[in-house]
């Protein structure tokens, strides 16, 4: 899973995810790959029509050559921040993973297609609660301002 949480000032926040299914086949790509990351990227700043700062943890996907090359081919609307060696206290995305962590507790799925759809569907109970979402940011410090 790949999530991003958006904060304008004045606006609602907004979760943005996408999920990726492992079936473990020979071959097949366990984590997203770059090319995922920056379709999600590009995803997210059509949705909003803006400019976007992008805050990275230090996963190792996210620093890739060709991340690193397309975030410099759009400077224009993309500023990216990383964050320091394991900080998820400072990523307000890892609110929302832990949510929902906490929302899947005493539960079976039958198979990976009933696991999907709850997920699915607890995500999306997250996305319509704005102040759940804000309580994600609020508990990082961070705030939409910047000091000069």
């Amino acid at each position: 899973m790949a999530g991003v949480l958006c904060f304008k000032p004045g606006e609602r926040p907004r979760l943005l995810y996408r999920l990726r299914l492992w079936h473990g086949r020979k071959g097949e790509r366990r984590g997203f790959p770059w090319a995922d990351y920056r379709d999600l990227t590009v995803a997210t700043h059509k949705q909003l029509h803006a400019p976007t700062v992008w805050i990275w943890d230090n996963l190792n996907v996210h620093k890739t050559h060709e991340l690193t090359d397309f975030i410099t081919a759009n400077r224009g609307w993309l500023h990216v921040v990383h964050l320091p060696s394991y900080a998820p206290d400072l990523n307000p995305t890892e609110g929302v993973w832990s949510l929902l962590k906490r929302s899947l507790t005493d539960f079976a799925a039958a198979d990976l297609d009933h696991l999907v759809r709850v997920v699915k569907r607890k995500l999306k109970k997250i996305q319509y609660r704005p102040d759940v979402l804000d309580g994600c940011l609020t508990q990082t410090e961070l705030t939409l301002t910047t000091t000069p």
